[in-house]
């Protein structure tokens, strides 16, 4: 006679650590199948859980068995004949509910199976002299019933030999099942440190964030006072009228210019900072995304030191230039003065960049 599939849940399934008896080893990669079956031909209550062509799981449900529920999602029994504790982590709450009493039911069925089966013993013993091989034969079809309890003269048929197996298993279980209570206070006290790591990150994140929109209104202001000055000069080009000298503030302006791609260069680098802050926090990546930060942040610093001696050649060329010049020289070398003072607060913004890449 075959074995009889009762009920079936999927679950991950653990196994304690028979060295340390303190931690969970993972028998399975991902959730797989854990059913309850009844084997007619021995009237056993198991549960199986098979992992390709490994059996994972086969304990067979005594009466003395416990299932307890440690978390929300996750339970464990003992089994002393197999001398492991049993651990499965579902999904839902609801899914370890429907395990836990499956698990109660079959329990009290195995017991009942027991009971009869001490009970058949003493009728079938030679000195009652009673043979029922049809009534054994109809108890071994399907599940027996749970709607019974048993009577007062069904205890009275268990063995002594019985009580004394019991009481071991009892004390076998209550041994591992401390222990994998040991290996889950454990396991939460190191989900809480995750926890509490995981919250410092998403602060320090925010405050990134809120640094990141203030230096953005910063260059906001930059561009605008830029676009500015660069009206200025035009204005100041206009009214020269000095072919020479145009050609000079032409070259001033293309290197304001430059400098004014430099400073969009820095906030499309805030962006992708600010795009950051829709991905979870890696410790590789962001390691990787601080480097490549840094070479971009040294690459500006290059194009700006350039622009720089640029800016201070064409402030020698403007000095050197005629008498005639003088009212669009002086105009040019208070811009010249403002540009120093908005690359003094850039080189500031990329500090600041470079310290917060280093959160």
């Amino acid at each position: 006679m075959g074995e009889q599939a009762l009920f079936s849940l999927k679950a991950h399934v653990f196994q304690i650590d028979p060295a340390t008896k303190r931690n969970w080893i993972p028998a399975s990669k991902h959730a797989i199948t854990v059913s309850f079956f009844y084997d007619a031909g021995r009237s056993v209550y198991r549960i199986i859980s098979v992992g390709g062509t490994k059996a994972i799981i086969n304990s067979t449900i005594t009466p003395n068995m416990t299932f307890t529920k440690t978390s929300q999602k996750f339970g464990q029994w003992a089994d002393s004949r197999a001398n492991t504790v049993y651990g499965l982590g579902f999904a839902t709450e609801q899914q370890l509910q429907q395990f836990s009493e499956q698990f109660k039911e079959f329990k009290e069925a195995a017991r009942l199976v027991r009971d009869k089966s001490q009970e058949k013993f003493e009728l079938l013993s030679p000195g009652l002299n009673i043979s029922s091989p049809q009534v054994l034969c109809e108890d071994r079809q399907s599940p027996p019933l749970l709607g019974v309890n048993g009577s007062s003269e069904d205890k009275l048929f268990r063995s002594k030999s019985a009580d004394m197996e019991e009481s071991t298993e009892k004390e076998q279980m209550r041994k591992m099942l401390s222990e994998g209570s040991i290996c889950e206070r454990n396991s939460e006290a190191e989900l809480f440190s995750l926890r509490d790591s995981n919250a410092k990150l998403v602060a320090a994140l925010h405050e990134a964030n809120s640094t990141i929109d203030q230096w953005k209104k910063q260059l906001a202001e930059y561009q605008e006072e830029t676009d500015h000055l660069r009206e200025q000069v035009a204005e100041l080009e206009a009214q020269s009228g000095v072919s020479a000298s145009s050609e000079e503030l032409t070259q001033t302006v293309a290197e304001m210019e430059a400098l004014i791609r430099a400073k969009e260069e820095q906030k499309w680098l805030l962006q992708e900072i600010s795009i950051l802050r829709g991905k979870k926090p890696d410790v590789n990546e962001l390691e990787k995304e601080r480097e490549e930060a840094c070479q971009r942040i040294q690459d500006l610093e290059v194009k700006n030191s350039e622009l720089e001696k640029r800016v201070r050649t064409a402030e020698g060329a403007l000095a050197s230039s005629q008498d005639a010049r003088s009212r669009t020289e002086s105009a040019v070398q208070k811009v010249i003065e403002t540009l120093d003072v908005k690359i003094y607060d850039l080189s500031d913004l990329r500090q600041n960049l470079a310290k917060l890449l280093e959160k």
